[in-house]
C-alpha cells in the first residue's frame, strides 16, 4: 500500500488498496491481539487506507456528511452498540447451557469494528467524488476481474484449491462448491456467491465502459465484456444471473437519469424490506411458486431461507429497538439440546438482530443515502448525468439488493457509496452556491450609462 500511495494518485491508490486487499488476501481468519480489534482482510487495509492519507498524503479526512440525516445516522451507527449492551447483561439459553451476556467491553469492540468498516466510506467521500474517479473505479473492477478469472477458471476445472495452496487452509463448506455437475469459484473470497456477485460487478463495469467507449476502442472492449460475461455465467450463481437479467438491459437502453432514480428506489425498497417481511406485503409465496417452475431445487431452498427469515423475524421483534447483541443471542436453539435451528444468511436479518431497528437504520440507512441524494440532486438539476457516475450507482445498488438474500456486505460496499454521496454532496454546494455566483458576476460587470 505503501507502494501505491507514492506511485499513483490518490483515489487510483484507494481503490486498488481496499480492492486488491479484498480478492488477495485470506479470508475468514484474523490477527486477534489484545485490546485492539481482530484485523483481517476487511479491517486492516482500511486501517492502511486511513494511515496512507494521514501521514503520507498528509490529508484531513472529515468523519461527518453534509446532510443532517447523515450526521444523525453516523450517531446511531456509533452510540447504538451501547444501547444493545446495556439491555442485553442477561445470558440466554442455549438448551443446557447458556450464553454469556454482553459486557461493556463488547459494546467498545463493536464501535471499533464499526468505525473502521466505515473508512472506506469516508476515504472515497474524500478521493473518489469525481466522475473521472468512479471510472477508474469501474476500470479496477474490469482490470481486477480479467486477472481473476484465471484462478476462477482453474477452480471451475480442478475443484477450489487456491485458498489451500497459497494459505493452507479451505475457508468453507466444501460441498456448497459443487454445483450442476462442476465446482464454482471461490478462490480467496468468503464464498462462491461472493465470487459470483464480484464477477458481476465486473461483467457490468465492462459493459458501462463499453457503451462510453470510444469507436477504436470498443472492439477491445467488446471482447473483456463477452469474457467477464461467460465468467459470471460459468460461476453457476441463479442470483447474479437474475441481477445481470434485470441490469444489462438497462445499462445498454436507459438514459442515464433513469438509472440514478432506479438505482435510488432499489435503495429505497432495500431500506424498507424489513417492515415490508414484517407486515407480509411482499409476495414470498407467489415467488416460491415462480422459480419452481423453473428449478425446484431452487425453489425449494428459497422457501427455507424464507422460512429461516420468518422464525428469525420473529425473534427480532422481541427486542426490536436495540437487538440481541453478539456471541449468537439472536439465533434460535433447540430448548433440549441446544442445537441451532436457524441460518442468518442475509445482511439484513443478522443486522436487525444483533442491532435492532437503530443499528439497522443507522448501517443501511448510511449506504442507502447516498443513492437517494444523487437522485434528489439529478431530479433538482439539469445537469448531464455522467455514464461513470450512473454505472457505479447501479453496482452499488445490486449489492444493497444481494444484502437482502446474502451478507456481502464488503469494504468496497462502503467503498462505492462513499464515492456517491460525496459526488452527490458536490453537486448540491454548487447548487447553492450557484445564486451567489450569479449576484457575484452580475456586480462585477461594468454598469451601463443611460442616455
Amino acid at each position: 500500500m505503501l507502494v501505491l500511495y507514492r506511485r499513483l494518485p490518490p483515489d487510483r491508490a484507494l481503490i486498488w488498496t481496499i480492492l486488491g486487499a479484498y480478492l488477495a488476501l485470506p479470508p475468514v481468519i484474523a490477527l486477534n491481539f489484545p485490546v485492539i480489534p481482530d484485523l483481517s482482510k476487511e479491517s486492516l487495509p482500511n486501517l492502511m487506507a486511513l494511515s496512507m492519507a494521514l501521514f503520507v498524503l498528509k490529508d484531513r479526512i472529515s468523519l461527518l456528511p453534509d446532510s443532517l440525516v447523515g450526521r444523525v445516522l453516523i450517531a446511531i451507527f456509533v452510540l447504538s452498540p451501547f444501547a444493545t449492551v446495556l439491555t442485553n447483561a442477561e445470558p440466554v439459553a442455549k438448551g443446557p447451557a447458556l450464553i454469556q451476556g454482553m459486557r461493556l467491553y463488547d459494546s467498545v469492540a463493536a464501535v471499533a469494528n464499526q468505525a473502521i468498516a466505515v473508512l472506506p466510506f469516508f476515504l472515497a467521500r474524500r478521493y473518489l467524488a469525481t466522475p473521472e474517479a468512479m471510472r477508474a473505479i469501474l476500470v479496477a473492477l474490469v482490470g481486477a476481474g480479467l486477472v481473476y478469472s484465471i484462478p476462477m477458471l482453474i477452480e471451475m476445472r480442478l475443484s477450489p484449491q487456491m485458498n489451500v495452496w497459497i494459505y493452507g487452509y479451505f475457508q468453507h463448506d466444501f460441498f456448497q462448491t459443487i454445483r450442476a455437475g462442476g465446482y464454482r469459484p471461490v478462490v480467496f473470497l468468503p464464498h462462491g456467491l461472493w465470487v459470483a456477485f464480484f464477477a458481476l460487478m465486473a461483467a457490468l463495469s465492462a459493459l458501462i465502459l463499453l457503451r462510453a467507449s470510444p469507436v477504436e476502442r470498443r472492439a477491445r472492449m467488446a471482447l473483456a465484456t463477452l469474457w467477464l460475461m461467460l465468467l459470471l455465467v460459468l460461476c453457476k450463481s441463479m442470483g447474479v444471473l437474475v441481477y445481470a437479467a434485470g441490469l444489462v438491459p438497462l445499462l445498454m437502453l436507459a438514459p442515464r437519469r433513469v438509472q440514478v432514480l432506479l438505482a435510488a428506489a432499489a435503495a429505497a425498497l432495500v431500506l424498507s424490506y424489513p417492515l415490508l417481511r414484517g407486515a407480509h406485503l411482499l409476495p414470498m409465496s407467489e415467488i416460491t411458486a415462480f422459480a419452481e417452475r423453473f428449478s425446484p431445487e431452487r425453489a425449494g431452498s428459497f422457501q427455507f431461507r424464507v422460512d429461516n427469515e420468518e422464525n428469525l423475524l420473529a425473534r427480532a421483534e422481541l427486542k426490536p429497538w436495540f437487538g440481541w447483541g453478539g456471541y449468537g443471542r439472536n439465533l434460535i436453539y433447540d430448548p433440549i439440546t441446544g442445537a441451532g435451528q436457524s441460518i442468518a444468511d442475509g445482511a439484513w436479518i443478522i443486522t436487525l438482530g444483533i442491532y435492532g431497528w437503530l443499528g439497522y437504520l443507522a448501517q443501511f440507512g448510511l449506504l442507502v443515502l447516498p443513492l437517494l441524494l444523487l437522485a434528489r440532486e439529478t431530479l433538482r438539476q439539469k445537469v448531464e448525468v455522467s455514464p461513470w457516475v450512473a454505472g457505479v450507482s447501479l453496482i452499488l445498488a445490486a449489492n444493497l439488493v444481494d444484502l437482502l438474500p446474502n451478507a456481502t456486505i464488503i469494504p468496497f460496499t462502503w467503498l462505492m457509496a462513499g464515492a456517491i454521496l460525496g459526488r452527490a454532496e458536490a453537486l448540491a454546494r454548487s447548487r447553492r452556491t450557484a445564486p451567489v455566483e450569479a449576484r457575484r458576476a452580475a456586480r462585477a460587470r461594468p454598469s451601463k450609462t443611460v442616455i
